[in-house]
């Protein structure tokens, strides 16, 4: 017999739906070492560059920050998935500035990127297909079951909602600061990159937290 695993399962397994999502959260987030590690190769190339202002090297410093990064990860056998994240945003950072010769556009992507995520949560919520909700389906093995559930759907929505805040309030600080400041404000950008970085993020998963150990969500499938 095909049998398939249901979300009132799965939560039982995890206690609640929100149980279940916290779990799926914490390994989204990669736990304070996940953001320290995001930060650090950003540090690096903002404080090369005040004290050199040497694009390429202020480059270099920054992916070998990560690269070592990686290496204590890969010594120690745990998951290099954040590391690794880090990895990709300098590579893409580093072809946009070397492709213009634009210090400050070693922060374009990172700007681009919390646009376009603000614009798919947006369409998520709107659409009532919020992102958080594929974390149930991620824990469910089923990505769309979780919909069944008008509960569910509704406590997605406002998850989706706060995790989407930090994502606009980026874009609204730093793209002015790197329309107008241009190459002078790249100090700037690498300040508010970090401050504006898992400071942001890490309050939004404190809403997010305090929101689910609020209730408890039964799982009525709709009818």
């Amino acid at each position: 017999m095909n049998e398939k695993t249901t979300i009132s399962e799965q939560a039982a397994a995890h206690d609640t739906v929100e149980a279940a999502i916290r779990s799926q959260l914490a390994k989204a987030f990669g736990g304070i070492r996940g953001v320290i590690e995001a930060a650090v190769p950003t540090a690096a190339f903002t404080v090369m560059w005040i004290v050199t202002a040497q694009l390429q090297l202020s480059l270099i410093v920054s992916a070998s920050a990560a690269v070592l990064l990686l290496v204590v990860r890969l010594v120690q056998r745990s998951t290099p998935q954040y590391v690794l994240n880090s990895l990709i945003g300098i590579g893409i950072g580093w072809f946009f500035a070397t492709r213009t010769g634009e210090a400050k556009d070693v922060y374009l992507p990172g700007i681009l990127y919390n646009a376009g995520y603000s614009v798919v949560m947006l369409i998520s919520v709107v659409t009532r297909w919020p992102v958080v909700g594929f974390l149930i389906g991620s824990v469910t093995g089923d990505p769309t079951a979780w919909r069944d559930d008008p509960a569910v759907v509704r406590l997605c929505s406002k998850l989706t909602w706060l995790l989407m805040i930090p994502c606009v309030v980026r874009v609204a600080v730093q793209a002015p600061v790197y329309l107008i400041g241009g190459n002078d404000a790249v100090a700037e950008l690498g300040i508010l990159k970090i401050v504006m970085g898992w400071p942001l993020q890490i309050a939004a998963l404190g809403a997010m937290i305090w929101l689910l150990t609020r209730g408890r969500t039964p799982v009525q499938p709709a009818s």
